[in-house]
């Protein structure tokens, strides 16, 4: 069976999870991010869950922390695609801001893994205050899906994204 792994990048707000949403309704999909062992630190000291600019920074501190200190945040990522490889889904989508990260995991994943940037209209390239957030469009991206339409469409453009990649 074959399998894809995308690192899947976008300013909040663009469709990120819609268009893993999409995926899923076409095949198996396992979709994680880099952020979440970082999500739980910060919950357990406290943080709301609200996305603000400031909780923004404060997230994208700690994943710099975390990462500077035991790598957690591509220990997390790498054992997820292990779980994936070895699991029946199909495409997995790994959601990472930052484009050194997203380097590293297409180097560490192998041939397999893609890069996918998707855009919307009068929310990508908005800035937002860090630095995982703000260089987004700092990456070459293998695909890019712009949400420029409607639901319908963008589920159009996501099938037509799947079928390329597992045809």
């Amino acid at each position: 069976m074959e399998k894809a792994v995308f690192v899947i990048n976008g300013t909040g707000g663009v469709g990120k999870d819609t268009v893993c949403e999409m995926a899923a309704a076409l095949c198996p999909v396992r979709s994680v991010s880099s952020i979440t062992p970082i999500v739980e630190i910060a919950r357990s000291a406290g943080w709301d869950g609200v996305k603000t600019p400031a909780s923004r920074r404060l997230l994208s501190r700690l994943k710099d922390a975390f990462t500077e200190y035991n790598d957690l945040p591509f220990r997390y990522c790498m054992q997820q695609v292990e779980e994936f490889l070895a699991g029946s889904e199909r495409l997995m989508f790994l959601h990472v801001r930052e484009p050194r990260e997203i380097e590293r995991l297409r180097q560490a994943v192998g041939p397999c893994c893609h890069t996918l940037l998707v855009r919307r209209p009068g929310v990508s390239g908005q800035l937002l205050g860090n630095p995982s957030d703000d260089g987004v469009e700092g990456y070459q991206y293998d695909a890019v899906i712009e949400n420029d339409g409607g639901l319908d469409e963008l589920r159009e453009k996501v099938a037509d994204f799947v079928a390329a990649f597992l045809a």
